[in-house]
């Protein structure tokens, strides 16, 4: 018996079979489908998925063969991986003076013949075979040969799709420990800036009752300049961390929710003006199974916008809610200024601006539609604008329709 040579690349050849996470794994239907196919256009009663590893071969699908691994120098795959760029082939194994002695071959399964085609990764290392194994001599024809060298090529594919897997789990898993590392950092920093910021607002609030009737004119704008920076701030500090943690976690709780009674309770928290007038236009029997605080983030911002960026003597809002057999059509509609051609592009990206101001002076901060084009989105659906300057805005959207989870 003649022993395998180890290649000279065998420290770099290992570390590629390592990288595919295959070795000891379970039998998965995918792999023993390819054995069963190779087994059947072979016309041999065994097929086998091996992989060299150092000091054994193991077997990842072993159709028609008891075990699931032998000793690496057994093994006629060690054999093969030495010549990577064609099939390996052995006749009859009984009459070859490197097998001829091999336990293999001596005893149970008592191989003869054997063809193996070497699994190449994309980087020119050998893995191991896909090979096709019989009891008596035999030789496979062109077209068989092809076939293996074929279910070869596709078994390395899924090879490679279960690597990609493998790495996109990994990279979800980190993102997703840096997501919370970053979520408390936006917290604890929006705190420790926030507090500086609220003792801005006291001191200047104090100074501006105790002493605005001895101050100069100027001293008192001052004063109300400083409140409205402080002010301007923590809002905006606000919209980022509302933006940060709203944006993660929708799919975390959902809960069948009905469309008209959550408009209303949004209407009844931010309409107590006799100015403002707002009519909801939707079915009693229109639900969605979504997370109930994203939906109203959404809602919230729109029609907040829709108050603050209005300066018309009667506010007037209507929200119409069509459902489809897949998602529910919604669109908010208003009668403010409008929005600018040249921004209706821009309006959802994070701290992008119009030129409008509220009715307070304020111009926003960029933060709540990009809050809600992220929120929509990471409920399936997608946002838009239809405007023209000075004749109001209507966002259309669309939420996707999911159905409910029944407990086990």
């Amino acid at each position: 018996m003649k022993y395998p040579e180890t290649p000279h690349n065998e420290k770099e050849r290992q570390n590629a079979l390592n990288s595919y996470a295959i070795l000891d794994t379970l039998p998965e239907k995918e792999y023993d489908e390819i054995t069963f196919l190779a087994s059947m256009i072979c016309d041999t009663p065994m097929a086998l998925i091996s992989f060299v590893d150092e000091g054994r071969q193991w077997f990842k699908s072993n159709n028609g063969l008891a075990t699931t691994e032998t000793p690496r120098e057994f093994a006629f795959c060690a054999h093969a991986i030495n010549q990577k760029d064609r099939t390996f082939i052995v006749t009859d194994s009984r009459e070859d003076e490197r097998f001829s002695n091999n336990p293999l071959v001596t005893s149970d399964p008592n191989l003869v013949f054997y063809a193996g085609v070497p699994l190449v990764n994309p980087d020119g290392y050998p893995l191991g075979t896909l090979c096709v194994l019989d009891v008596k001599p035999k030789k496979l024809t062109s077209d068989q040969l092809k076939a293996l060298e074929i279910l070869s090529l596709q078994l390395m594919k899924l090879m490679e799709l279960r690597k990609s897997t493998i790495f996109l789990h990994d990279t979800n898993k980190r993102l997703a420990t840096k997501n919370k590392a970053l979520d408390k950092f936006v917290s604890v920093a929006a705190h420790d800036i926030k507090s500086p910021i609220n003792n801005i607002l006291s001191l200047s609030s104090l100074l501006l009752e105790d002493h605005a009737p001895t101050m100069e004119g100027e001293a008192v704008e001052l004063l109300d300049y400083i409140q409205t920076s402080a002010q301007h701030s923590t809002h905006l500090i606000d919209g980022i961390l509302s933006y940060s943690k709203n944006a993660n976690g929708i799919s975390e709780h959902r809960e069948n929710i009905h469309m008209k009674s959550l408009l209303q309770d949004v209407a009844d928290l931010l309409i107590s003006d006799e100015h403002v007038q707002m009519t909801i236009d939707a079915d009693e029997t229109t639900n969605i199974y979504a997370n109930p605080t994203a939906l109203h983030q959404i809602f919230s911002n729109l029609i907040s916008n829709s108050i603050k960026y209005n300066h018309q003597d009667q506010i007037k809002i209507h929200v119409k809610v069509i459902e489809t057999d897949s998602n529910l059509r919604i669109r908010v509609f208003d009668n403010g200024p409008g929005i600018k051609p040249i921004d209706k592009k821009r309006i959802f990206k994070l701290f992008s601006t119009t030129a409008n101001k509220d009715r307070n002076g304020f111009h926003g901060t960029g933060i709540g539609l990009a809050t809600v084009k992220n929120l929509v989105e990471n409920l399936g659906g997608k946002i838009s604008v239809v405007s023209e300057e000075g004749k109001g805005a209507q966002f259309r959207f669309s939420l996707k329709k999911m159905e409910a989870q029944v407990p086990a």
